[in-house]
């Protein structure tokens, strides 16, 4: 048996070592063998031995060697597999053409990044299906929105290029609640309860109707436009008339109405009596959208929302929940970041926040949160996501176009004994040819970062290679060859005519200073773009007046 299944045993063995750079391991090997051929594992023993003798074997041939014997036996296992890009999942009952999503923010804060990976799930569903986006703020809570908001809300949508068709607001429709509501009245099928909160919850708690419940539908409705004229706030709310004992505690009789004696920031005080949550967003979900696409968050929300509906004889839209995406070590409660701003006299785009303007501030790429958000799709696995995730996928999308530069911190001034006056052509990326090359001018004066200053021979990148001896306190650098020795240490320099520059670090709760000089070709850059400190990180120059300063991104 095993002379028959040795070809195949030496193709599993040269496949592993070539993945693994020449060196084959039994371990991994084994399992694939025993995989392939289940009725090995009768003779476990010889099969060990076997792919022992065989690892042994091949693992002494070089890796172009082992090439050339997989070519021989398979050739077909030296293709590269293309990555299957990860795509969007079929929805049910969606039709080309007929398709409308929506986006549903409150304008209570600004728009962090769970926001736009749910967006961008939504936006991209849209356009699977060449549908329509709608952009509805859910603003029936006089004491939430601020008109900041609305208009903060536009613009980070803009500047993360997702594009709606249509906008409501959903305290413009007051008129079609209240219509709806009086209905709900008329049918007997909502009352006006003047029970406290306390009263309530217990009831709730205990599965007991309430009294107010037996109220006639005259005394109702009349209670009801009592409310819209003179009845203070907590005097009276309206209930629907659910199960009291229902399992779900949601539909034990939830308020559909309450006052709310505030200025609303597009209303001013032409409303007093507001739609609670659940009321306003089953009626415009059910009136105007297909698909309602959000978060497992919402989930619990659902039964009651398509209860509302049935009851006003509004069709339900397809209802999809995808994984709630936890952001870990950030800042993204409206609570936490309103604190940190009024303790520290800052802004939502602070680049500590996990806000959209936070991070395309700190130079994340908008294509960024459409990849995370192919990549949470409509799973309801739980997805914890943390800046590691963020700056993995960002660093994929601006490595390829981000032009280098030099950065020295804590810079040490060197003079280069026997240096020849030089101008230093240098890629401005590596392997990006049409992006040119940045010419610094040198003249013996040099300036290293404190961190790479040490005895021994040093390659300065794309210069020239010097000796550094220490003496008492003072460093002295010698030139040795413009000729590059492979096994030279290479660092990054800058020019006696650097330019200040203070590298700010995000970290944690804290903002890092470095102080350091910069090549002067950095002065050519915009404010705004998104560079690589050669050796140090990916950054976005923030200002350039009276230094220059650049937002570090990452590594």
């Amino acid at each position: 048996m095993l002379i028959q299944m040795d070809t195949e045993i030496r193709k599993i063995v040269l496949k592993n070592a070539i993945d693994y750079k020449g060196k084959a391991s039994a371990k991994s090997v084994v399992p694939k063998i025993l995989g392939a051929f289940p009725e090995a594992k009768k003779n476990i023993k010889e099969v060990v031995e076997k792919v022992n003798a065989l690892v042994s074997e091949i693992n002494s041939l070089t890796l172009e060697e082992q090439i050339n014997q997989l070519r021989d036996l398979a050739p077909e296992l030296l293709e590269k597999k293309e990555k299957r890009k990860k795509s969007l999942k079929d929805l049910p009952n969606a039709v080309e053409g007929k398709f409308v999503a929506r986006l549903p923010p409150e304008p209570g804060k600004y728009l962090h990044v769970g926001h736009a990976i749910g967006f961008y799930i939504n936006y991209l569903y849209t356009q699977k299906y060449k549908g329509k986006l709608i952009l509805r703020f859910e603003d029936t809570n006089p004491q939430i929105p601020k008109k900041e908001y609305y208009n903060a809300i536009r613009e980070d949508l803009k500047a993360i290029n997702i594009h709606y068709d249509q906008e409501i607001i959903e305290s413009n429709n007051m008129e079609q609640y209240y219509s709806y509501g009086e209905q709900l009245i008329k049918e007997n099928l909502a009352y006006a309860c003047s029970c406290s909160k306390e009263e309530i919850s217990k009831k709730r708690r205990n599965e007991k109707e309430c009294s107010c419940r037996n109220r006639s539908t005259e005394e109702n409705l009349s209670i009801w436009k009592a409310m819209h004229a003179d009845v203070k706030e907590g005097e009276f709310i309206i209930r629907l008339k659910g199960n009291m004992k229902d399992k779900d505690p949601l539909l034990r009789d939830p308020t559909i109405f309450r006052i709310i004696d505030a200025e609303h920031p597009l209303q001013g005080r032409k409303y007093r009596v507001w739609p609670s949550y659940d009321f306003a967003v089953a009626i415009e979900d059910g009136l105007n959208v297909t698909h309602v696409l959000r978060g497992a968050e919402f989930l619990q929300r659902t039964p009651l929302q398509n209860h509302i509906r049935s009851l006003l004889g509004i069709k339900n839209p397809e209802i999809i929940h995808y994984s709630r995406v936890n952001i870990i070590g950030g800042l993204t409660s409206g609570r936490e970041i309103r604190k940190l701003i009024q303790e520290e006299n800052t802004t939502w785009d602070d680049p500590r926040l996990m806000t959209i303007r936070a991070l395309l501030r700190r130079g994340i790429n908008p294509e960024t949160f459409k990849l995370l958000a192919i990549n949470v799709g409509i799973s309801l696995a739980e997805t914890n996501l943390d800046y590691k995730h963020i700056s993995g996928t960002n660093k994929k999308l601006i490595d390829p176009i981000a032009k280098r530069c030099f950065f020295v911190a804590d810079p040490i001034k060197l003079i280069v004994e026997g240096a020849p006056e030089k101008e230093a052509e240098i890629p401005v990326h590596p392997k990006n040819e049409k992006l040119g090359k940045r010419k610094i001018k040198t003249n013996g004066v040099i300036w290293l970062a404190k961190d790479d200053l040490h005895e021994g021979k040093l390659r300065l990148k794309d210069l020239y290679t010097i000796e550094i001896k220490k003496e008492g306190e003072e460093y002295k650098a010698k030139f040795l060859t413009e000729v590059f020795e492979k096994g030279t240490e290479v660092i990054q320099w800058v020019p006696s005519d650097f330019v200040k520059m203070n590298l700010i670090i995000p970290e944690g709760k804290k903002l890092i200073t470095v102080k350091g000089y910069a090549e002067p070709t950095i002065q050519n850059y915009p404010v705004g773009e998104i560079i690589q400190l050669e050796r140090v990180g990916y950054g976005r120059i923030d200002s350039k007046e009276p230094e220059v300063n650049v937002i570090f991104s990452h590594k």
